[in-house]
């Protein structure tokens, strides 16, 4: 049983700065996170939401911001020059691994290509070394991610969390009670707290 819901996408730097946070809400309060993949491109067409790197002040303003939350975490941040890329393969590996021993090694792989190596995780030869740098197998991974049973698993996934109200990512849920964006972990906190 989990204490408290990660729902994230790599494409969306909240959620790399979030992961980052993640395991030091767990030490803290010794709870235990349910990491969530969801497909962030179908959320927002569902619930009518679009990223805001499409509206140029707020995606100027985001950049500024993402770099002091960044600093306040101490933790590296770069602005993928490949951005956006398509993450529905990446979700799927996610989601195809998300029970597994391999799970949180492919998270650290990706989330710092994605964000912090600002690599092409577009193209299959980047992502493939990406991957393999950390002793997982990237056609295996890949091939997981292709059967079925995995890419129904991430549509219902993803399709539950936008019943339950998500419109973006990252996304928490402590019990019943969602926080959207990496910017309300405080609330998180404060309700694992008591």
């Amino acid at each position: 049983m989990s204490d408290f819901e990660f729902l994230f996408d790599f494409g969306s730097p909240t959620s790399y700065l979030a992961w980052t946070q993640v395991p030091k809400i767990e030490e803290a309060y010794g709870v235990r996170a349910k990491y969530v993949p969801i497909l962030l491109g179908a959320v927002h067409k569902a619930s009518g939401n679009t990223s805001p790197a499409t509206v140029a002040a707020k995606n100027r303003w985001m950049a500024q911001d993402l770099t002091r939350f960044a600093a306040r975490y101490e933790v590296p941040l770069t602005f993928n020059p490949h951005f956006p890329i398509n993450t529905l393969l990446l979700m799927r590996g996610a989601t195809a691994l998300v029970d597994t021993a391999d799970f949180h090694p492919y998270l650290d792989a990706i989330f710092r290509g994605m964000w912090v190596d600002g690599a092409n995780l577009n193209d299959p030869n980047v992502l493939g070394s990406t991957v393999a740098k950390t002793g997982l197998d990237p056609n295996s991974i890949v091939q997981r991610a292709q059967d079925q049973a995995t890419k129904d698993r991430l549509r219902e996934v993803t399709e539950n969390a936008v019943a339950r109200g998500v419109f973006g990512a990252p996304t928490f849920f402590v019990g019943d009670e969602m926080h959207f964006g990496q910017d309300r972990l405080d609330f998180v906190r404060a309700k694992l707290a008591g």
